[in-house]
């Protein structure tokens, strides 16, 4: 990946974290899907034909036996919970470092999240506190795959099956990551994709899949997520659902961008390895680099964790170099859960990851150049 790194302006934000033209070169392919979807003789703009494709195609690319798309990846978690009966009295085993939805889902059931600490590493949850945290009120485990790196979900089912509880797989960053041979999202009893703008395979709205061998539990979701209908008898409502519904014209533009998914996983990929290979020797300088290699690993974000966080980030802004800090806060110490904040117990791995977690560029229309640039650049800092 070496070469020319060219002239770049100092003091300007060159390579952005988030890049504003994620779908430019789809530009012209979106326009016309609609169009055909506006013009379709059916005038059906929700849970139509091309969602039902889109639900057959990642049947076949996951192997999952049951596919049910839905609004978001946040409404798959609600979905998730809420197929599974969890409510009032009921225990979840979350992260305490993740996005909040892993919290919101539970709480808005009227259930508990109760917050697991992560790897200070990894940043994903522990299962050595996770089986420590089971009562005979956990109903199941919510484990997140974060960043760089799939959760361990081998130990997760081994905890979860020895206490038979329910594990509920938020794959929202990691679809398309494998980890010993098994993709994400089929670890668990559940597994919940997100297709949110920015994802490894986002869209240009909102979206989310959850997956699921279980036909009675398929059977729900895809009900829940339509107000309790089955599909077949309209105001027939068998269940208190929801309105968590699919976009057609999102349904045909993911099947039109779906062949090109592999390729552009593979560019983060890439990048991801040059990334590892350059920093990880960083490590005496207080930069720890993911875990490299590919097994078990994501490359929706590539987070480092930095002693001098906010020094790095400076120089690297004015080397026109966009970063991001993601949960500043573990979800413990947000207004919106101290309800449910754990006394008496420390989550050193969650307040380490909130203190020190620092993301850089890893879209795939990075050139060479412009990766290369980034890595000298942090470089440089140490030197």
């Amino acid at each position: 990946m070496r070469g020319h790194i060219g002239l770049l302006r100092q003091g300007a934000k060159v390579i952005p974290f988030f890049p504003p033209d994620l779908f430019e070169a789809d530009r012209q392919a979106l326009l016309d899907l609609l169009y055909d979807v506006g013009t379709d003789e059916e005038q059906r703009f929700i849970l139509g034909r091309r969602t039902a494709e889109f639900e057959d195609l990642l049947c076949r690319t996951t192997g999952a036996a049951h596919v049910i798309a839905c609004s978001s990846g946040t409404g798959g978690l609600n979905l998730a919970v809420q197929a599974l009966g969890i409510g009032p009295g009921d225990e979840v085993i979350v992260p305490a470092f993740c996005c909040q939805p892993v919290a919101s889902s539970v709480a808005n059931a009227g259930a508990t999240p109760v917050f697991a600490d992560v790897d200070p590493h990894t940043m994903v949850i522990d299962p050595d506190n996770v089986a420590e945290l089971i009562t005979d009120r956990t109903r199941a485990v919510m484990p997140a795959h974060i960043f760089s790196i799939m959760a361990d979900m081998p130990r997760i089912n081994k905890v979860a099956r020895a206490h038979g509880i329910k594990v509920i797989e938020d794959a929202a960053v990691a679809q398309g990551a494998v980890l010993d041979g098994v993709p994400s999202g089929r670890w668990g009893d559940i597994g919940v994709f997100s297709l949110f703008q920015v994802k490894s395979f986002g869209t240009v709205g909102e979206g989310g899949v959850v997956l699921t061998d279980d036909a009675t539990t398929a059977q729900a979701v895809r009900m829940l997520r339509n107000h309790g209908q089955d599909g077949v008898h309209r105001f027939l409502h068998h269940m208190v659902g929801q309105n968590n519904r699919f976009d057609e014209i999102i349904a045909a533009f993911q099947l039109h961008r779906h062949d090109g998914f592999a390729g552009r996983l593979e560019r983060r990929a890439r990048i991801a390895d040059y990334y590892s290979e350059r920093l990880v020797p960083l490590a005496d300088r207080g930069v720890l680099a993911p875990p490299a290699g590919r097994n078990g690993r994501c490359y929706y974000v590539y987070a480092l964790l930095v002693e001098q966080r906010e020094e790095l980030r400076a120089w690297l802004a004015e080397k026109g170099v966009g970063t991001h800090v993601y949960y500043p806060r573990p979800l413990p110490a947000q207004p919106a859960f101290s309800a449910f904040a754990p006394t008496g117990r420390d989550l050193p791995g969650a307040r380490h990851a909130s203190d020190h977690n620092l993301a850089i560029p890893i879209w795939p229309h990075l050139t060479d150049a412009q990766v290369e640039y980034v890595a000298d650049s942090i470089c440089e800092f140490f030197t």
